[in-house]
């Protein structure tokens, strides 16, 4: 799609039948990479914290962290629309938190939108940042900064009593003013049936096929995760493998005395 993409933009492919795709960056060189590709969505996410930082979880991101990988990120795009995480903690204490972070997010940041994960307990916050101006894009179903609350990392929504909750936070998120979601780690006839509910265009993962549009974090989607891999992921590269043979390749050289060569010095 040429052309900068807008929260607009985005809500018309959903009016239209076009498929929505988004991807997680947290640099500059992956970020242009993925912009000059045509990805509709960037999204600055906080798995950040395992991708590139090492960390077990989302939990120990911190404010400082995501507007550094915001800055980053925001330099290498031109088209996409770049959407950044609100990390743990940096909005539930109180709306004028929430507020004051979601602005550092936006002004400091360079987002064009903010992520925010929960349900029906955050609309008087989302409510506040819409009605100033802020973006915001909903996150239900597996809430990864909630992973002690929820006891790891579990299907959600798979009785009917759980996926009614979810369709109602997803309503409830709608009539506050997201202008999209994001549906994680559902049953597929859950997230087609959300999907179905709303105006407003869901952005699955681990959420089926019925949704708008699809997003996979980049250490998964390039073959770059250490350890289990999700059900939902697809590894469309092994950039381990090949990275680890360009490494390779290089170490036999420079012991063999191969690099540098005629061509590689002055």
């Amino acid at each position: 799609m040429a052309g900068k993409i807008r929260i607009t933009t985005i809500q018309k492919m959903k009016q239209d039948g076009q498929k929505i795709a988004m991807l997680t960056a947290y640099d500059y060189p992956m970020a242009r990479i993925l912009d000059m590709a045509g990805i509709e969505i960037i999204l600055v996410g906080d798995s950040v914290g395992s991708v590139a930082l090492g960390y077990g979880n989302t939990v120990p991101v911190t404010m400082a962290d995501m507007i550094h990988h915001c800055q980053a990120v925001r330099r290498g795009v031109t088209n996409s629309l770049v959407v950044g995480d609100m990390p743990f903690m940096s909005y539930k204490i109180s709306q004028k938190q929430a507020m004051t972070n979601a602005t550092r997010l936006v002004q400091r940041g360079g987002v064009e939108a903010v992520k925010m994960e929960g349900g029906g307990e955050i609309v008087p916050i989302i409510q506040t940042m819409v009605q100033a101006g802020i973006p915001v894009m909903g996150h239900v179903g597996l809430t990864p900064q909630s992973i002690h609350q929820l006891g790891g990392y579990r299907i959600q929504g798979r009785d009917d009593e759980a996926a009614t909750k979810l369709l109602n936070d997803a309503q409830r998120l709608e009539a506050a003013g997201v202008f999209a979601l994001v549906i994680e780690a559902v049953p597929e006839e859950v997230g087609k049936t959300i999907t179905g509910a709303l105006r407003i265009p869901t952005i699955g993962i681990g959420a089926g096929r019925g949704c708008d549009g699809q997003v996979l974090v980049l250490g998964d989607f390039l073959g770059l995760t250490f350890g289990k891999v999700p059900r939902f992921a697809k590894k469309y590269a092994d950039l381990q493998q090949i990275i680890g043979n360009a490494v390779e390749q290089y170490i036999r050289e420079v012991r063999e005395g191969h690099f540098p060569d005629e061509t590689h010095h002055y």
